[in-house]
């Protein structure tokens, strides 16, 4: 009887055939022998495969991102189509008035603009469509936003004009109840003529409006165009018209157009929350761009920013979509926010998406009919997912499906997985356990490197955040640690991982040492291979529990590598040794991760990087290295996650130290390039973001405890200190933490100040009153009444103690503004911002409700500052030798470029 040869001794005497015979032949692919080294692939390869991955990746961002529509002439697009020729000449136009801040004479020329371009879209229009345009004047309002960065704030305003297009049919009564609402706004900041933020948003909607007026006569529903004023102080604008225009309760769907950055493509970043908008712009639009993960963020709170669209959805209830411009973030709210850097192609991409989305959904009789809020739990069910795949097709489906689909997903892999394991028993359990601890070894080296790196840059360079101006240089200063300690931390792990491994096959008898050694190691890259789709499973399982909708990325990162190596890489026959990873494994495996969201990652961190200019809400409060470290981590986040499967294959090949120096050497290049100081941080183009106040503080006089003292205070939101602008300022500046300036919105703890002829350019009839008028106590309840007048300020934010004060009550001119009810507050403050036009009021009554348990706790009842748009001889001098380097920063806590301090004792 013949004997069945055994297939584990059959395979080890052909490998030991094969290693005798072809001593010199090297490994090729994914392998061809098992004895000792020859099992190693091919370094070259690997080195081609990780720069393909790079490259991929690079290639994908910029077709996602930067690839651009030819802009068309006025001929080329015809009466109905959109131009950007057209768009841009709006742009110029509105960029050449400067810029126009609320009340100035340059925002009543931009609207009077705008106007004229309405009234001339209302001469063209089709006969068979109606053009109402109106001058909407708004005398006073409260605007009480619950959530984002309005906890603990009422924001009132007096005085706002908007000019307001609505386009509807003739001949289809039903238009008028059933509107679409697309808005923007005209004014800026005081800081940047607004070519992006937001004056591109108003030439799109002009030229939208323009091309809409030659197609409604087809429609169903009318089209309400909104430029708004007022938005830069706090969403003023969209609040005023959503709360007292008489058209606002026809309208079923909003979109905002915004811009936190300047031209590029404009993509969706809030989308909802019923489906129907982004549903319908995904089919509709020809060049469709936006991501649900920039929705998560925003909503996070990670961006601190806020747009028209949060009015729309908390105070109106509707759905609906939120566009903005986000490319070069570095320059939003400061001086080059201009023309010249607006790229070509921009307006041509947002205007012929918003033209086709218009012309779908305009003779829709479909359009959401109720008022939908976030939290309405079925609208939160049946919420969107959306994202672009290279800015050709949006991937849409909604969040019920997304759930049934991610949990299918989950359960398969947790079923394959727990099979696995019942099936190896306890020694694949150890395995996958210690190839987990390779993975945790791989985050914790990674973060460890680039944070290091990220800390002691303030130490040696002349800024803590060299690279704003030139991004790349991040990739080098930290990607590069990055990637050399997640693979410190992945090879780490595996040597505890091989380790366990030649325990369990040493107890195999009938395998000779070299192949043991050969299986061990390829056996243990099989393990970090899956302990990389084992990351990305716990990330899925996370997302889905709190029904992130960016947890798509985790299914896009788990499902093709798992795919890819369950179709090429396993076996059902349990005697068959482990072979090499086949590379084919890795490049189909990865091929759909990196086209879905390699561009995406990018994005991201160009987008972290520009907003480093603006990090520090309350100058010198973080450490110099929180910006680098933020940055730092988020690169080797996405380097341990993107890059687990492709450092699995490097323990088998000679491509480890090919990958270590060349990140040394890319590392040392972007570390010389900061050091000689070649390389700027800042640019005239790319500016740091500062501010110089001519501060007149009275603080204390009610109390007669101090005099008025003036000064010039220069700070920035810009990690850093500012010697090297003040050398070059001089003007008697000294910096330091001396003085902390309270400017009631946020606080300076680090600035630079100088007190050498500050005593022109104001007079004492400036400065604001806090007067007491009456003090009632009547045992179960105090009130005190405060006169408050601001002179010639109609910009002002006042404090409240709220450990003193549970109510208040505000009226102006006779008028009640601020009514009583449940107020928040935030380190014990209620904040008021008032903003308004020339006519807004200057004179209030206050009125002050007493805590029952209130106590005098050091800080003062009320806190004032009122901000004149006046430049004082000192200021004008220090704003004239400001580098080139930096820009003014604006924003609606900021002040102007005069501010006055006031305050009110608790024991007045």
């Amino acid at each position: 009887m013949r004997r069945r040869p055994n297939p584990v001794q059959k395979q080890e005497e052909q490998a030991n055939n094969s290693s005798n015979t072809d001593n010199n032949s090297n490994n090729r692919g994914s392998g061809s022998s098992l004895d000792g080294d020859k099992i190693n692939r091919s370094g070259t390869a690997l080195i081609v495969i990780f720069a393909l991955y790079l490259y991929s990746s690079w290639s994908v961002y910029r077709y996602q991102f930067d690839y651009l529509p030819s802009p068309l002439s006025i001929q080329q697009a015809g009466k109905r189509g959109f131009s950007e020729f057209q768009a841009l000449q709006h742009v110029k136009n509105l960029t050449l008035l400067g810029p126009h801040p609320l009340a100035s004479d340059a925002l009543h020329n931009a609207i009077q603009y705008v106007l004229a371009a309405a009234e001339n879209i209302k001469k063209t229009a089709h006969w068979e469509v109606d053009v109402e345009v109106e001058l909407f004047h708004v005398k006073s309002g409260v605007n009480s936003l619950a959530g984002g960065m309005f906890v603990g704030k009422t924001l009132v305003y007096s005085d706002l004009t908007h000019v307001v297009l609505r386009i509807l049919p003739k001949y289809a009564p039903e238009a008028a109840d059933n509107a679409i609402l697309i808005s923007s706004h005209i004014d800026s900041v005081m800081s940047a003529e607004g070519a992006g933020d937001c004056s591109s948003c108003v030439a799109v909607m002009l030229e939208l409006a323009r091309g809409v007026s030659q197609w409604a006569h087809g429609f169903k529903n009318a089209v309400i165009f909104l430029f708004n004023t007022g938005e830069e102080e706090g969403l003023n604008g969209a609040h005023s018209f959503i709360s007292q225009h008489p058209w606002s309760s026809t309208i079923r769907l909003a979109v905002d157009l915004e811009a936190m950055g300047i031209g590029g493509k404009s993509g969706i970043f809030q989308a909802g929350p019923d489906p129907f908008a982004i549903e319908n712009f995904a089919s509709a639009a020809k060049y469709p761009s936006g991501h649900i993960v920039a929705q998560d963020l925003f909503a996070s709170g990670v961006i601190k920013s806020a747009t028209d669209f949060q009015v729309y959805k908390e105070v109106a209830g509707l759905s609906g979509l939120d566009f903005a411009y986000t490319d070069n973030s570095a320059v939003y709210h400061t001086k080059n926010d201009k023309l010249e850097l607006l790229k070509p192609g921009s307006l041509q991409h947002l205007g012929e998406n918003m033209l086709d989305f218009l012309l779908q959904i305009g003779p829709s009789s479909q359009l959401p009919k109720g008022k939908t809020t976030e939290k309405d739990k079925s609208a939160g069910d049946d919420g969107a997912i959306y994202f672009d795949i290279l800015g050709m097709y949006m991937v849409t489906y909604r969040q019920s499906f997304a759930k049934m689909f991610y949990n299918s997903a989950i359960f398969q892999s947790l079923l394959i997985w727990t099979t696995s394991l019942v099936i190896g028993g306890y020694p694949a359990f150890m395995s996958l356990a210690l190839s987990l601890l390779s993975t945790i070894l791989m985050w914790v080296l990674s973060l460890c490197f680039s944070v290091f790196v990220a800390m002691i840059l303030p130490l040696i360079s002349s800024t803590p955040a060299p690279y704003v101006a030139t991004p790349w240089l991040a990739i080098g200063l930290f990607g590069a640690p990055a990637v050399l300690g997640a693979l410190a931390g992945q090879a780490l792990g595996n040597v505890f991982l091989k380790m366990y491994l030649s325990s369990v096959h040493s107890k195999r008898s009938q395998l000779s040492p070299a192949l043991q050694a050969s299986v061990v190691k390829m056996e243990a890259e099989r393990w970090l291979y899956k302990a990389g789709s084992m990351q990305w499973l716990i990330l899925l399982l996370v997302g889905n529990y709190y029904k992130l909708g960016s947890c798509y990325m985790a299914l896009v990162w788990l499902a093709p590598p798992a795919f890819a190596y369950g179709f090429l890489e396993a076996t059902l026959t349990p005697a068959r040794l482990p072979r090499p990873l086949k590379l084919a494994t890795l490049l189909f495996g990865l091929a759909a991760p990196i086209l879905i969201s390699g561009g995406t990652f990018i994005r991201l961190a160009g987008t972290l990087i520009g907003m480093i200019v603006r990090l520090d809400r309350n100058p010198g409060s973080s450490p110099e290295w929180l910006g680098n470290v933020i940055i730092a981590s988020f690169i080797a986040m996405v380097v341990c996650l993107t890059l687990v499967y492709l450092l699995s294959y490097v323990h088998l090949s000679d491509a480890k130290w090919s990958i270590i120096i060349g990140a040394c050497v890319i590392f040392g290049i972007s570390l010389a390039a900061v050091l000689s100081g070649n390389v700027p941080a800042f640019t005239e183009d790319t500016a740091r973001a500062v501010n110089v106040v001519h501060v007149v503080d009275t603080t204390g006089r009610n109390s007669e405890k101090q005099n008025t003292t003036s000064y010039v205070s220069l700070f920035s939101t810009t990690p850093g200190t500012l010697t090297k602008e003040v050398k070059q300022i001089k003007e008697g500046f000294k910096c330091g933490r001396d003085k902390i300036i309270d400017f009631v919105t946020f606080q300076v703890e680090y600035g630079c100040l100088t007190y050498a002829d500050t005593e022109t350019g104001w007079s004492e009839s400036d400065i604001p009153i806090l007067q007491v008028e009456r003090d009632d106590n009547r045992g179960y309840e105090r009130i005190t009444g405060v006169s408050v007048d601001t002179k010639s300020s109609i910009r002002w934010s006042l404090a409240i103690n709220t450990h003193n004060i549970e109510d208040f009550t505000l009226k102006g001119d006779s008028e009640e503004l601020v009514l009583l009810g449940d107020k928040s507050s935030v380190d014990g403050w209620h904040i008021i911002q008032f903003s308004g036009g020339k006519d807004a009021p200057t004179k209030f009554d206050l009125s002050l409700i007493w805590a029952k348990t209130s106590q005098p706790n050091g800080e003062p009842l009320l806190k004032l500052r009122t901000d004149v748009d006046r430049l004082t001889p000192k200021a004008e001098r220090v704003l004239s030798k400001l580098p080139q380097w930096c820009s003014l920063f604006g924003k609606s806590t900021s002040p102007h470029t005069l501010a006055f301090l006031s305050s009110l004792p608790v024991d007045f």
